[in-house]
């Protein structure tokens, strides 16, 4: 101690008067005793309990070294090997200490470089030892003055090659829109060899970057001086950055919007098979999703119409596919000669194959829901703020699950009336569509009258069909309580008979229809009062002649009921399709909903299936033959019935075929009993091809 005294004083250094048992003091001797034993530092082993020293040595520290609790990091004045390794003399230090103080002998390694676009610089995670004790790890370190020449290469790569870059330079924003541009054709044309490799991008910038530039300060610096003598130096041309031309596709044939009436829809392309967006996306606000023509949106757009074509075609059965010829030039004859319209593509495509080649498409010859995924148009639709709804490609099914949100969304837009509540026609004349301009759409409305019980309100619908249902039933309502006291008095008379007490409020609701919205449902008062006039003498009559009509029906089926009995285990075959056609005949609430030319022949239908199984066991091979010649256009008609209720209408002329269908029952079962036209199996062939194409 003495000699070091008379050293300091000798070198001019002042004598410190710092206290060890304060912080500043133990900082500042310790540093000064750590420095001369880096050797002998050591790192506390939790598992174990000892602690490890340089180049992997372990030992304890000697329980006379009078430290009750060293901390994980210590220096010892001496380590002296016994029954073991101890540590005499020991103290606790801070690993900072070492780092500052052993910076010469500490081993530094760096690891994963990469860009930091926060930074806007090359960054890497550091960690050094000293002599194989871990001092410091992941230490977020400037990578560019360790390694200039990898650090430029993850700059130019990261940084303007894709783009993870934040800067105002005009070259950038050019150059990113013109390769959005080319990738935006890349999925139109649904191929991912129009854009260049980016190697080549890399290779642009690589050849006008110099030396020593990583990162982005350095950069611009660097680019505002050389931009001064070459203001387009950075720029890329769109000549360099795709491998060759993308033929065809152009606005015309990809175009951004579709126009559906006086609407326009955003759409999207992408080219990524598998993902629920393959294909062509078209969003649609939820307050439009009703006035969105499934038929127009199979014709997509110009540039796939081609391709759909094509792959529809293939898909019919060979005797049709060979008299089409090569069927690329088809699809291009069909495109070029039929434009996109309102008519479904599959029947426009067979009634131009018709006329052209003078061959009939089978009815299920063109199968558009066999087709990839990217051929049928993705609908998403959103809300007003952009959030979506739903998405999918299966329109009639979009619609049907967001029909609440649609028909809020539209009463929000146009401030739909319903509040109040009418007992009699009192709130002017109803027009069956109305138009409203919100924010530059256009937003089509349908009024009716909607049933509230013991009221009627104005409602707004936001489809044609909606508004059509609810108006009837509205408008029953209102004459319902116009004449409240006399339906009174029909519903004691009905109560008394047994067998039509459970039909009474179907029938008379079958005698208000017939009554009053024989000819169409009013919509105007001056039609409503004149229809009220007009029926109220005539309604007991014709609820008297329901209820003679009703109970033939109800006899009929008594007897049918009695015939497929016997006949189910005899001929089960026969049994299932005469039960099928008698719950089809006769479903809950079919006196409310059919009118009454077809309540007048459900008696002869029925006669005619209890008569073709009186007639089964006599020939069975007879009926079988009969029944074989009927069910392809059974199973037709039922098919197409299934597609139209998916896409929640049921046109006329197929529910027409379908009555045709139970007159061909009696002419082949029956003939005894007559039909009102004359029908066969190939007069509804003929009829069925008209109808389905």
């Amino acid at each position: 101690e003495r000699q070091l005294a008379e050293a300091a004083r000798e070198m001019g250094w002042r004598e410190s008067h710092a206290n060890p048992e304060k912080p500043e003091g133990y900082r500042a001797i310790h540093r000064a005793l750590l420095a001369g034993l880096l050797g002998n530092v050591g790192m506390k082993d939790e598992a174990e309990g000892d602690y490890v020293g340089a180049r992997g040595i372990r030992f304890r520290v000697h329980p006379g070294s009078g430290t009750r609790k060293p901390g994980k990091w210590i220096v010892a004045a001496e380590l002296v090997e016994t029954t073991r390794l101890y540590a005499r003399t020991v103290a606790s230090v801070d690993p900072r200490w070492i780092e500052e103080i052993g910076a010469h002998v500490l081993k530094r390694h760096t690891e994963r470089p990469h860009w930091d676009r926060a930074r806007a610089q090359v960054v890497a995670f550091e960690r050094a030892t000293l002599y194989g004790l871990p001092v410091y790890a992941d230490r977020r370190i400037h990578y560019g003055p360790r390694d200039p020449e990898t650090a430029r290469e993850i700059f130019i790569r990261a940084a303007l090659v894709a783009g993870e870059y934040d800067t105002c330079a005009p070259f950038f924003a050019h150059n990113r829109r013109l390769v959005a541009e080319i990738e935006r054709l890349e999925h139109k044309a649904r191929r991912p060899d129009i854009l260049v490799d980016e190697e080549l991008i890399f290779a642009f910038y690589d050849a006008r970057i110099p030396e020593g530039i990583t990162n982005g300060a350095d950069f611009e610096k660097w680019r505002k001086e050389a931009e001064r003598a070459q203001p387009k130096l950075l720029f890329l041309r769109r000549e360099e950055l795709m491998r060759h031309e993308a033929a065809g596709i152009t606005t015309a044939n990809f175009p951004a919007e579709l126009a559906l009436g006086p609407n326009r829809y955003p759409l999207e392309y992408r080219f990524e098979p598998g993902a629920p967006r393959d294909g062509v996306t078209m969003t649609v606000p939820v307050a439009l999703l009703n006035q969105v023509p499934a038929a127009r949106c199979e014709w997509l757009v110009p540039g796939m119409l081609r391709e759909k074509v094509q792959a529809l075609a293939k898909g019919l059965p060979p005797r049709v596919r060979q008299r089409l010829g090569p069927l690329a030039a088809f699809a291009d004859a069909f495109v070029a000669a039929v434009s996109p319209s309102d008519t479904p593509l599959a029947e426009a495509l067979a009634r131009y194959i018709r006329e052209r080649y003078q061959v009939e498409v089978p009815a299920d010859g063109l199968r558009p829901e066999a087709l990839p995924a990217h051929l049928r148009m993705n609908f998403r639709v959103v809300e007003a703020d952009g959030r979506q709804l739903g998405m999918g490609r299966d329109l009639a099914a979009l619609k049907r699950a967001l029909a609440p949100q649609a028909q809020s969304a539209l009463e929000t837009e146009i401030g739909a009336a319903g509040e109040a509540r009418h007992t009699a026609w009192t709130f002017g004349d109803l027009p069956e569509r109305v138009e409203f301009s919100r924010d530059g759409r256009t937003l089509a409305g349908y009024p009716a009258l909607a049933d509230e019980g013991d009221a009627v309100a104005v409602r707004v619908f936001e489809s044609p069909e909606r508004a059509r249902e609810t108006h009837r039933a509205g408008v029953l309502r209102l004459f319902r309580i116009a004449l409240r006291e006399r339906l009174r008095e029909l519903e004691k008379g009905l109560a008394r008979d047994r067998a039509l007490a459970p039909l009474a409020q179907d029938l008379l609701t079958a005698a208000l229809v017939r009554a009053f919205l024989a000819d169409g449902v009013p919509r105007t008062q001056a039609e409503f009062a004149r229809r009220l006039a007009e029926g109220r003498s005539r309604l007991a009559l014709i609820a008297q002649e329901l209820e003679r009509h009703v109970a033939a029906i109800l006899a009929e089926r008594a007897a049918l009921e009695e015939r497929l009995a016997a006949a189910q285990k005899a001929f089960p075959q026969a049994a299932a399709d005469v039960r099928e056609q008698l719950a089809r005949l006769l479903p809950p609430g079919f006196l409310a909903r059919l009118p009454w030319e077809r309540l007048q022949h459900l008696p002869r239908y029925l006669k005619a299936a209890r008569r073709r199984l009186e007639k089964l066991r006599e020939n069975p091979a007879r009926d079988a033959a009969r029944a074989a010649e009927l069910a392809p256009l059974e199973h037709a008609w039922r098919r197409e019935v299934a597609a139209c209720a998916r896409n929640g209408a049921l046109p006329p002329a197929l529910e027409q075929f379908g009555w045709m269908l139970e007159e061909l029952r009696v002419s082949l079962f029956a003939e005894e009993l007559k039909t009102p036209v004359p029908v066969s199996a190939k007069r509804l062939a003929r009829l069925w091809q008209s109808i389905a194409r």
